[in-house]
């Protein structure tokens, strides 16, 4: 019998729990929908793409402004395990979102093993910096931002969600109002011991560091965890962990399972107005 190396799990069995393309060998239709419905919001909204946020080329976003000034902002962290992806695979939100009445903005960030998950999370932090003393333009509220994320996407949104906003160059404390992770890693521990941590290189001090269950506190605007249904174990541990967590200190939090619907499928439901995701990221911006 192979010894576990995390909970129940040994190497393979925990491996499998992380390893989505391998679960999902026809992961590239994903990928290719994704694109395919990003192009289609971009035809039909013409945001502005490629906006720098800092000063290395990775540190850009798309922006795609609200129709009327003033509206909410609600800004979108893509996933790929820290290391893959881009946000030009979606901006398919925005459709249902602008369409609503909010501004939309989808951020990059360095990918790993160029960049330290420190590194990461600091230049979303940047990139939402941004977003704060730029929302005017692009008819945004700085008082009303908003955000996602999913998968590690959903980890870099809880992040920035527990970050100390006051003392980030004097922004306001409570600079962001609600925040929606779907199917996100929120404990990094078995992400240390699989085998993503050949390219993320995290030891145990900084895996706790960058786990968003460990920093939790007593004070956090409303979060919606949501999760798909058909997720592996380790993916709906996670989700309920952090509800769990949250609502043990009080924090608001709905619990979100949508049934059939696994990693790569979940995401899709942002770009459905009618979905049951995009109602709750609505009614979070009071839209």
């Amino acid at each position: 019998m192979t010894a576990p190396v995390y909970k129940q799990y040994d190497q393979q069995q925990l491996d499998a729990q992380y390893n989505l393309r391998a679960r999902h060998p026809d992961f590239q239709r994903y990928f290719d929908e994704w694109e395919r419905d990003s192009a289609a919001a971009q035809a039909a909204l013409q945001g502005r793409l490629d906006v720098a946020y800092g000063n290395s080329p990775s540190e850009t976003l798309d922006v795609y402004p609200a129709r009327r000034p003033g509206s909410p902002l609600h800004v979108f962290f893509h996933g790929g395990y820290w290391q893959g992806l881009d946000k030009r695979f979606f901006r398919f939100p925005a459709r249902p979102l602008v369409g609503a009445g909010a501004a939309f903005v989808t951020v990059n960030y360095e990918l790993a093993p160029a960049a330290t998950l420190e590194q990461i999370v600091a230049q979303c932090r940047t990139a939402l910096a941004w977003c704060h003393a730029q929302a005017a333009s692009f008819n945004a509220d700085p008082q009303r931002i908003f955000l996602s994320g999913h998968s590690a996407g959903g980890h870099l949104a809880l992040m920035l969600v527990l970050t100390d906003w006051s003392a980030q160059g004097g922004l306001p404390a409570h600079l962001i109002q609600g925040a929606c992770t779907l199917s996100g890693v929120y404990d990094l521990e078995p992400i240390r011991l699989s085998y993503l941590n050949a390219v993320l290189r995290l030891d145990p001090a900084s895996a706790r560091k960058n786990s968003p269950l460990y920093q939790l506190g007593r004070s956090a605007p409303p979060l919606i965890a949501a999760v798909g249904g058909e997720e592996t174990n380790e993916f709906r541990r996670q989700n309920g962990m952090l509800a769990t967590a949250l609502r043990a200190r009080g924090l608001p939090c709905d619990e979100l399972t949508l049934p059939g619907l696994h990693h790569y499928s979940v995401v899709q439901e942002l770009g459905r107005a009618e979905s049951p995701l995009t109602r709750a990221v609505l009614a979070q911006m009071g839209l």
